[in-house]
């Protein structure tokens, strides 16, 4: 596999059409499933998706081999969904989550049979920061501080944030259920 991408990516560099199609084509759904989970909706998500693309083969250069092709695209699509939401305004809420800590257990499992489907739209439907961070550190695996640095927003915040999107989350559950 690692000679195939290293292949697709000459011949990318190269400009050759069906080598760029054939990237796009190998990458193009589990990317699409990534902007997905940080729009709002699938129009937004294709935008994010096309801009990735765009970038994907504007930077394709930088990638060494170092680590898999596949890693290095979705660093770039996570970062174009990040740039897309930082583009808007007002999506965070500065405030301390302290006297909410006892009032929620935040570590009780939310989510146990439901297919990614219906997650995905579930997550698609909370607010752009809730969204936001949720997908950063529950998905991706951020820290709170790594992810304040990359949203230029507090650690605070994204505290505030992770917790009240696990309890929309939560609330959006219990009410499938209950129907």
């Amino acid at each position: 596999m690692e000679n195939q991408d290293r292949n697709i990516v000459k011949a990318c560099l190269k400009g050759i059409p069906s080598a760029q199609r054939n990237l796009y084509e190998q990458y193009k759904v589990p990317m699409f499933r990534i902007c997905l989970r940080y729009a709002q909706d699938r129009s937004e998500a294709q935008d994010m998706l096309q801009d990735g693309f765009i970038k994907v083969f504007t930077d394709l250069h930088q990638f060494k081999f170092n680590g898999a092709l596949g890693g290095w695209i979705r660093k770039v699509m996570v970062n174009t969904a990040l740039q897309h939401l930082r583009r808007k305004k007002d999506l965070f809420v500065d405030t301390d989550i302290g006297h909410l800590a006892n009032k929620y257990q935040t570590g009780e499992v939310i989510i146990s049979n439901i297919n990614a489907k219906a997650l995905t739209k579930l997550v698609q439907e909370l607010p752009t920061g809730y969204r936001t961070v949720f997908n950063m550190f529950v998905i991706e695996g951020y820290s709170h501080s790594e992810i304040a640095e990359h949203l230029g927003i507090t650690v605070s915040t994204s505290k505030t944030q992770l917790f009240k999107a696990k309890s929309q989350l939560r609330k959006m559950l219990e009410n499938i259920m209950i129907k």
